[in-house]
């Protein structure tokens, strides 16, 4: 939030972003296209996360992970 990625009422979104980082997640998946799931707040996030000693997060929607398609087994 200091970093201004994301607003003063978006603590729980930090609050998870962090948990995911420090815990070294592989993925993180959530609906939250306002301020999880957002080209640009990934990019903050990735950079705060370097310039810590962190490593990146990749960051996706679940349609992103699942696949919906039906596949046959032969």
């Amino acid at each position: 939030m200091k970093e201004k990625v994301v607003g003063q009422t978006s603590f729980d979104d930090c609050l998870h972003i962090a948990t995911a980082t420090i815990n070294k997640i592989d993925i993180l998946v959530s609906w939250n296209f306002k301020h999880i799931v957002n080209i640009q707040r990934i990019r903050g996030y990735n950079s705060i996360n370097i310039r810590n000693g962190y490593q990146t997060l990749e960051i996706r929607s679940p349609k992103d992970i699942i696949n919906y398609e039906n596949e046959k087994e032969i």
